[in-house]
This record gives structure tokens, C-alpha cells and sequence, in this order.
């Protein structure tokens, strides 16, 4: 396997929302959530919002290769009450992925246990002994020239969660670079997309939903 060399897309701020408490964010393809480890990981998501908000404080990621809706908040009071709607699974998250290969049946849920694949990190696995429960919603959106575009409903939220649930049903996510081989792996980017998050707003607890356009 070739090392792994971080290039960060050079691309301007995408700001889907913001206000007192919150900022809603597009996050690009190929760009950390938050710094990694080493000064040439420093890039991220976080540190270019931190130039426009300073207070900014991280409630939640997205995988490197995935692009789409982030929240961020600006207050302690936010970051609390946000985190809070995450853990107790209060937010509702849509993903789109095109897949290689047409599942069966339309629509389903894939109820498989995830956990860390140790010597193959940061790869995850299903497995029945350890695994934490993980459970995502599917629904075919339309077929393609070689698989289909869907709507991943997580409803759990495990780290690569999406990309090895498809891969469990026999669809890996096209350009997956962990998990895609052969035809599904030959694309220029990972075909995953955070499109809307639905949430409470900390102040007042008003339901909100904010979309970022599908780019692929």
C-alpha cells in the first residue's frame, strides 16, 4: 500500500448557517475534521474555521474523504447541549452514497456489531464478540450504470460506520479507499456525502435542518 501523503483541498469556507451559537459548515473531500498527528496534518476544518470564529468548539467529525454538513459550536453552552443531542441519538443525519452493485429489496437496515480491526488501523470490522452495536437505515434513491445511489440513514454512529455496513451487504462505497477494490475502488474520490443534519437549537430547542448539495 502506498504511504499516505495529505494534500487538503485549497477551496474557500462553505458556510451553510451561522448565528450565535452555531455554525453550520460544508466540509470538502480530502480535508480533516481536525488536526492529525505532525505539523504537516495541522490543516483541518477547524483550524481554517478558527481564523473567521476564535471561539469555535468541535462537536462531532466526519472521515477525511467525506464531504458534506458539519455544526460547530460557539459557546460552551452549545458544544453541551449539542453533544448531549448526539449521544442520546436526538440528531438526525442523511448521508447519499453511490455503491457498487444493486442491493436487494430496496430498502432495509444493517444491524452488525463494529469494532476497531487492530493490525489493519484505521480499518473497522463487524464482529459478533465485540463489536458495539450499530445499526444504518438504507433506501435505493435510483439505479446507475454500474450500482445505485442510496440514502444511508445512520442510526448509530461508529467510526466508518457507513463505509462497512455497505461493504457487509456486498456494496462497498465507490472510491473507498479502505474498503473499495477493483472497479468500485477507481474513482476520484470517496462517493460519500453528509447531505442534511437535523438538530435542536441550543437556544430555545427549535428544530432545525441544514443541507449541503450532493457534489457528485
Amino acid at each position: 500500500m502506498n504511504e499516505f501523503v495529505y494534500t487538503p483541498p485549497d477551496t474557500p469556507l462553505d458556510i451553510l448557517h451561522e448565528d450565535h451559537e452555531l455554525v453550520f459548515v460544508n466540509k470538502p473531500a480530502g480535508l480533516l475534521s481536525v488536526p492529525g498527528k505532525g505539523a504537516d496534518r495541522a490543516d483541518c476544518l477547524m483550524s481554517r474555521l478558527q481564523v473567521a470564529f476564535p471561539e469555535i468548539l468541535l462537536v462531532h467529525r466526519l472521515d477525511l474523504d467525506t464531504s458534506g454538513v458539519m455544526v460547530f459550536a460557539r459557546s460552551p453552552h452549545a458544544q453541551r447541549h449539542l453533544g448531549l443531542q448526539f449521544e442520546k441519538r436526538q440528531t438526525r443525519k442523511t448521508y447519499i452514497a453511490r455503491v457498487h452493485g444493486m442491493p436487494q429489496g430496496g430498502s432495509g437496515r444493517v444491524d452488525l456489531p463494529l469494532t476497531v480491526d487492530w493490525p489493519n488501523r484505521p480499518r473497522q470490522m463487524v464482529c459478533h464478540q465485540t463489536g458495539r452495536p450499530a445499526q444504518t437505515d438504507w433506501k435505493v434513491i435510483r439505479t446507475e450504470a454500474t450500482g445505485a445511489r442510496l440514502r444511508l440513514m445512520p442510526v448509530t454512529g461508529r467510526s466508518h460506520q457507513l463505509r462497512v455496513h455497505m461493504l457487509a451487504l456486498g456494496h462497498p462505497i465507490l472510491g473507498d479507499p479502505l474498503y473499495a477494490t477493483g472497479a468500485a475502488l477507481a474513482h476520484p474520490r470517496l462517493m460519500l456525502h453528509a447531505q442534511a443534519l437535523r438538530l435542536r437549537h441550543p437556544d430555545g430547542g427549535k428544530g432545525m435542518t441544514v443541507t449541503a448539495p450532493v457534489p457528485f
